[in-house]
């Protein structure tokens, strides 16, 4: 389960993407982004700077040879979860179709009876998704982001 403080750092940073147009292969906070892009900006904002900067990369992504190089990159920078062990602030990891490799994240914004989450959708920008049985049934990865430094609070 991740903390709490965590969670809440996570959906605010993520909450300031809502409405920043989609642009393939970008994560400029209000200018574009794609959902890679998003969770780039995300953690840029929590940790001050992305991990990796990652290759170019085609709207297929690496179907055409089968690797699952997004898959790679989130276990390398984020702690892996199961599937079940859901939280807000979760990112998670989408495959399309049977099949396809996976590529499409998301950040879970609400978990219970009506989960949400936040992505970077072609034609409509970032916004916060209903979590439904069709988006349910596509996820193959969870994932947390690193626990945040702690800070102290002076009063």
């Amino acid at each position: 389960m991740s903390r709490p403080e965590n969670s809440a750092s996570v959906l605010h940073a993520a909450r300031r993407w809502l409405g920043t147009p989609y642009v393939h292969q970008s994560a400029t906070l209000g200018a574009g982004c794609d959902c890679l892009g998003l969770v780039r900006g995300v953690w840029a904002d929590l940790y001050g700077a992305a991990p990796e900067t990652p290759p170019a990369y085609s709207m297929d992504w690496s179907e055409p040879q089968g690797d699952e190089r997004l898959w790679q990159a989130a276990s390398r920078h984020l702690r892996s979860k199961t599937l079940a062990d859901a939280d807000a602030g979760d990112v998670i990891l989408f495959r399309m179709r049977a099949g396809a490799v996976a590529k499409h994240l998301g950040i879970q914004s609400h978990i219970g009876a009506a989960p949400r989450f936040i992505h970077a959708y072609q034609g409509h920008g970032v916004v916060e998704s209903p979590l439904s049985q069709p988006w349910q049934r596509r996820i193959v990865a969870r994932f947390a982001f690193p626990h945040l430094p702690t800070q102290s609070h002076q009063e």
